[in-house]
């Protein structure tokens, strides 16, 4: 089969992505050569695919068969071990076998021997059926041109950002004033020359974890087939995670950050090696916000806010938040920006978190303004503004801040 993927620096549509698919279908299956005689000493968690302590040439023989046939035998020269021989391009081939609850040979851990072979049949057919095409895949990957270069790279806002228009006080062809235009566009223009100095240069650090994927799955990375049964590569535990900032995490463990930051300060270690779930951190986040004696939105601005919400007209809503931001006090206003811009970034991810704008707002509404009000009833009808709030800043964050 031709490939032609990496013939030309142009990105092309990866139809080839069938290729590597199409070989794991092609695969040998699996086929237990079963032990007819009862075996003494037999480990429990084997079956009848033992065949106890038999040498290479009874092994290479009973292999025979056919492709994918395979046994599991006992070591002669190191009684205790285990083997398993597998048929693969008409020859034996036998890997020291290991249990710990589960079956390995390598790395990947299964629960059934038949997964194992069945995973490693796959493996040895695409490697011998595709080294050299993987091995290109390797040396010419085509992530430069699919966006994932690098975290500095250009927001897409910028790529997107609305064509700016002199906006006059005469009428419009329909006879309307310009007002609305021009709020809409001054805050733009805002936006436009402050970009340069809020975006911030970072490198993000991401929470890889070994994943098995479900059915066939191409990594996003490298526009490439996962082959395998199981743990076929990593995803990343971060922006991912479905419902993140919606499901809690341990509260134990939550307690454990917020007592670390007020031990440690910045040095409090809250890497994956110390809480590998990400629920940990989201949760001491909310938290921190909750428990702050005036709110990151305070208690001066919040009617602001509020009346923002209740605005129908887009246009206007949009000068009324704008306006209650600069209610806020200068470390109020960068937290909240700063907030906002990795909510956004959130929702940038929604098919994967299922988080949008409005399922945020649920959570944060409440976490980052409270009314100032005494009555209670009040503060109930409050609620639904506040969730709205929220859900305007993500959207907005890229002309608001």
């Amino acid at each position: 089969m031709a490939l032609t993927l990496f013939d030309t620096d142009e990105y092309r549509p990866p139809v080839w992505k069938s290729y590597l698919y199409q070989l794991q279908q092609e695969a040998p299956h699996p086929r237990r050569i079963t032990c007819t005689n009862e075996v003494e000493n037999r480990p429990k968690y084997y079956g009848r695919e033992f065949h106890g302590m038999i040498s290479r040439e009874a092994t290479d023989q009973l292999l025979s068969v056919a492709e994918g046939s395979y046994l599991i035998r006992e070591s002669q020269r190191q009684p205790g071990t285990y083997t398993l021989a597998l048929r693969f391009g008409s020859q034996t081939r036998n890997f020291r076998l290991y249990y710990d609850g589960k079956h390995f040979v390598g790395e990947k851990r299964f629960e059934s021997i038949h997964d194992l072979v069945t995973d490693g049949l796959i493996t040895l057919y695409i490697e011998t059926k595709a080294a050299e095409y993987i091995a290109k895949m390797t040396i010419n990957p085509i992530y430069e041109h699919i966006g994932y270069t690098t975290l500095n790279r250009e927001p897409a806002y910028q790529k997107h950002m609305p064509v700016l228009k002199e906006t006059h006080d005469e009428k419009d062809s329909t006879g309307q004033d310009g007002v609305s235009e021009k709020r809409l566009t001054s805050l733009v223009r805002r936006a436009t020359l402050k970009e340069n100095e809020q975006i911030p240069k970072y490198e993000k650090v991401h929470n890889f974890k070994v994943h098995t994927f479900r059915g066939p799955h191409w990594c996003e990375y490298c526009a490439n087939f996962m082959w395998g049964l199981i743990a076929q590569g990593v995803k990343c535990a971060g922006l991912n995670s479905e419902g993140l900032y919606r499901v809690s995490g341990f509260s134990d463990l939550i307690e454990d950050v917020k007592m670390a930051f007020d031990r440690d300060g910045e040095k409090a270690d809250i890497s994956v090696n110390m809480y590998e779930d990400i629920n940990i951190i989201t949760g001491a986040l909310k938290l921190y916000f909750r428990d702050l004696p005036i709110p990151l939105i305070t208690y001066d601005a919040y009617p602001k806010f509020i009346e923002s919400a209740k605005i129908m007209d887009p246009d206007e809503q949009l000068e009324t938040l704008h306006e209650a931001l600069k209610l806020l006090p200068p470390a109020h206003c960068e937290t909240l920006r700063y907030l906002m811009a990795h909510l956004k970034r959130v929702t940038l991810h929604e098919k994967e978190n299922l988080m949008n704008a409005e399922n945020l707002g649920i959570v944060f509404g409440p976490t980052l303004m409270r009314s100032p009000e005494l009555d209670a009833m009040a503060a109930l009808n409050d609620i639904r503004y506040q969730r709205l709030v929220v859900e305007l800043l993500i959207k907005n964050e890229d002309i608001l801040f």
